[in-house]
């Protein structure tokens, strides 16, 4: 019996024993299992944070405008938007085909590039030069790209090649700025912010693309300087060039600016607008594109005024589409920005500033009295800016020449106060042979460019505004009758009032039908221009059956 009770006796005490172990073992188990527990929802909780921000951000992230285009065979993707807490839109520039991994390895390449074509200080003066330089940096770079991207396909390879071009020869992404058709400004204010550009449909945007340092700028600055035969130093720390491609480029270097070395460039366009576009964009009104068109067709003077960045040189252009074929045109310009119908007879001529001697300059006066001796029809003036200038012009018109000028001045009364008073001072006499001023101006509020003023000089030398923008119903109204304009063209023409109104609606109908068709070109709206001139009939047998002509 005690030996019986004696082996449950230890049997319990195993099983007590046992049971004590479990015992704690379960609270061992149990303890880290709501901690395991919890340190996942917190990382969840923390998770979805994170994605809830990065949504918030992509939601106030307000896109306005996206597009694409080749910057010399590479695939150019710009995004324009409203980045939360920045005051100005984000103009962003990405390159489709390379990521933030290919742009380190193309880092290293371009290093090595440097390590074996000793780069130096490249003179390119003409574009032979430049060519040679490129194939012989292009085949250097094949080489390295096949090395560090064993597997590449041609196309890749040939706009990596580009792009390492750029950055080695050129202005690395300030050239994709350049081939952007929708950029009329680029600056580059100092290193320590981004770059900045003048949209045609935005204004003014900040860029995504910041230079590394002050000396990268300085190096941008003296190739272009290069280019053109100029240098810009800390003795001559001012830089004013045109490129061969039309485009003006304007240094500066500290401590001349006091925040850092500074490039401004003005682009030359490339396809500019035409009077289809001004139409279309409201920028002027059918009306008063007849009644100009109508006035240029008989050989009256104008001049183009407005403040900076109205549109001048812009309506300039536009307007020389009405001239005749059968005319000889010689426009002078400082910076050459105007670009005719390619059958027109024209002689574009623009000035020369002095060489490192002081020598060789070319005035626009010089231009003016040389284009009178080519006996030309029509003259074409970029800008009026000194009194001998003004003098020359109205000279020119005074023997019998068409002359189109720019000029600054915000409206019609102040154009004639301008021209009138000194330093230039031109004789109240003859300002009468101008027949139109043609003001523009960009509408504060909106940024919009509009042809604001069309007045006539009266014998007097006072202006009478025949037609004034009303900004509150974005249009050109009748502000008063002509006094004179119809007088002279009728006195030139021989043609009754009534006539003249004929004229008008005939030239109305087809500039509507230059806009119905849209034809926009600068070729396509110059070749029916000189259909109107030399098979009338015909252009206005397509503009009633509306056929289209070009």
């Amino acid at each position: 019996m005690k030996k019986k009770e004696v082996k449950k006796k230890g049997n319990s005490g195993k099983r007590k024993a046992n049971a004590a172990r479990k015992k704690p073992l379960k609270r061992v188990l149990k303890v880290p299992s709501p901690k395991k527990k919890t340190v996942v929802i917190k990382k969840k909780v923390m998770r979805n944070k994170k994605e809830s921000v990065k949504e918030t951000a992509s939601e106030e992230r307000k896109i306005i405008d996206r597009y694409e285009f080749d910057a010399q065979d590479m695939p150019i993707t710009i995004r324009v938007y409203h980045e939360p807490g920045e005051f100005v839109p984000i103009y962003e520039v990405s390159i489709s085909a390379i990521s933030p991994t290919t742009e380190i390895l193309l880092e290293r390449i371009r290093k090595e590039l440097i390590k074996q074509v000793n780069l130096g200080i490249i003179d390119i003066t003409d574009a032979k030069d430049k060519n040679v330089i490129e194939e012989r940096f292009s085949e250097t770079i094949k080489v390295l790209i096949g090395k560090y991207f064993p597997d590449i396909d041609e196309k890749t390879a040939g706009f990596l090649t580009t792009y390492l071009i750029q950055k080695a020869l050129g202005m690395g992404k300030i050239e994709i700025l350049m081939a952007d058709k929708l950029l009329e400004e680029i600056t580059i204010n100092n290193a320590d912010e981004p770059v900045w550009v003048y949209h045609k449909k935005h204004g003014w945007l900040k860029t995504n693309i910041k230079l590394e340092n002050e000396e990268q700028i300085k190096h941008y600055a003296s190739m272009i300087g290069r280019k053109v035969g100029r240098q810009i130093t800390i003795l001559e720390p001012l830089l004013d060039a045109h490129l061969q491609e039309g485009d003006r480029v304007n240094a500066t270097l500290a401590p001349i600016s006091t925040r850092g070395n500074t490039i401004t460039i003005r682009k030359f366009s490339r396809d500019p607008f035409t009077i289809t576009h001004f139409i279309q964009h409201k920028t002027m009104s059918l009306s008063a594109a007849a009644l100009i068109w109508h006035s240029m067709q008989y050989e009256l003077s104008a001049i183009i005024s407005g403040g900076t960045a109205s549109g001048k040189t812009s309506t300039l252009n536009v307007l020389a589409s009405f001239f005749p074929p059968n005319q000889r045109i010689i426009s002078i310009e400082d910076t050459r920005e105007l670009r005719l119908p390619k059958f027109l007879h024209w002689v574009p001529m623009s000035t020369r500033l002095p060489n490192a001697e002081g020598k060789g300059e070319i005035t626009m006066e010089d231009l003016l009295v040389n284009a009178l001796r080519q006996r030309p029809d029509r003259v074409l003036v970029g800008e009026v800016r000194r009194k001998r200038e003004a003098e020359t012009l109205f000279e020119a018109i005074h023997t019998g020449h068409s002359v189109y000028a720019t000029f600054h001045a915000n409206n019609a009364q102040e154009t004639v106060r301008r021209l009138t008073n000194p330093p230039i001072e031109v004789p109240k006499t003859m300002l009468p042979a101008i027949s139109l001023i043609i003001t523009q101006f960009r509408n504060r509020r909106t940024g919009l460019r509009r042809t604001f003023q069309i007045a006539e000089i009266l014998e007097d030398a006072t202006p009478n505004v025949i037609l004034q923008y009303d900004a509150k119903k974005d249009v050109l109204v009748q502000k008063s009758k002509s006094k004179s304009l119809m007088d002279t063209l009728q006195l030139y023409t021989g043609m009754s009032q009534r006539e003249t109104q004929n004229a008008l609606k005939e030239k109305e109908n087809i500039l509507k039908y230059l806009v119905k068709h849209n034809i926009n070109t600068i070729d396509s709206v110059g070749r029916v221009m000189a259909e109107f001139y030399v098979n009338k009939e015909n252009l206005l047998k397509h503009v009633k059956l509306n056929k289209k002509f070009v």
